[in-house]
């Protein structure tokens, strides 16, 4: 008899002990869901919500302002023969093509520079990166006052040294874009820059001091002990700049108007002018769309490829 009193008491002691810890667990829960909830609910309003907004918005028909009508995928349809959004496109693949392995290089030559043991690299290391601090428009309204075809500070420093021929650095395709490169690459290379220099420093150097005792040349030691110890970050760079030229926007709306023509207008710049211009919110909205899908297939790209790297 003694003995099952135990035994029962036990079991009664293992029970209570369970229902204090699911008690526990609860008010952990609830805890952490009032220290969650103003964040959970700014997330669900500023960006959940109008991820939906915009998709619902995009099945409709009608100009800002008036009542739109239900559409369904009308305007998706209307997008497959839309020579515009295809040039707009074109335009957007055109510069990841070149702006991207343009940045990626310079960045990785930037980071070798600061990361050498010259005098000086602290002072190039914060003038590289000093650009990035800067909003688009003030870089816009800084490349438009340099590249000003009679009245820009190029254009002024060439006649100077007698170069009195006039560059018109926004009126042709090429032209256009190779000003709206320069504009990117100044802004945006002191980001990557810092990328780089971060895998740098992570390398150990007694690879380094190994090699020269083996008799490796500078370049044998970037070729095989450098650049696959910076696979990683070229991947990340890669992709993060990838992703940025997909919004490419405020450089070409602010330099060159998205001309001459559409001939250098991004898909970011064609959904402005749908909807802030042509007024046709729910055309906007579905070229936004599919423009989000795009990015976010990118996004799960790169976080499948860091992953493998892991």
């Amino acid at each position: 008899m003694k003995q099952a009193a135990t035994v029962s008491s036990g079991r009664s002691q293992i029970v209570t002990t369970k229902r204090e810890n699911r008690k526990h667990s609860f008010k952990n829960y609830m805890a952490a869901l009032l220290l969650l909830a103003p964040f959970m609910i700014l997330y669900l309003w500023f960006w959940i919500y109008p991820i939906v907004k915009g998709f619902l918005l995009s099945l409709t028909t009608g100009s800002y302002g008036v009542e739109g009508s239900f559409a369904g995928i009308e305007n998706y349809r209307y997008m497959l023969t839309d020579g515009s959004f295809w040039a707009s496109l074109g335009n957007t693949l055109f510069f990841i093509l070149i702006s991207t392995p343009t940045i990626v290089i310079l960045g990785l030559a930037m980071a070798l520079l600061v990361n050498s043991k010259l005098k000086g690299t602290t002072l190039l290391r914060s003038a590289f990166f000093m650009p990035y601090m800067l909003s688009v428009s003030v870089v816009g309204s800084v490349w438009v006052f340099i590249l000003q075809s009679r009245t820009g500070l190029l254009s002024e420093t060439l006649r100077l040294i007698g170069i009195t021929n006039e560059i018109s650095w926004f009126g042709s395709w090429g032209m256009g874009w190779l000003s709206i490169l320069l504009a990117t690459l100044w802004w945006t290379v002191g980001f990557n820059m810092v990328l780089f220099l971060a895998g740098l420093q992570e390398i150990p150097d007694d690879i380094y001091e190994a090699a020269e005792i083996d008799g490796a040349s500078g370049w044998a030691k970037f070729r095989y002990i450098t650049l696959p110890s910076l696979r990683g970050v070229t991947t990340l760079v890669v992709l993060l700049q990838t992703i940025a030229s997909f919004k490419l926007f405020g450089q070409t709306y602010l330099i060159t108007q998205g001309g001459p023509g559409t001939s250098t207008t991004p898909l970011v710049h064609y959904i402005y002018d749908i909807a802030f211009r042509q007024w046709d919110m729910g055309y906007a909205s579905a070229v936004s769309f599919v423009l989000f899908v795009i990015i976010s297939l990118v996004s799960l790209l790169q976080y499948k490829l860091m992953s493998s790297k892991k």
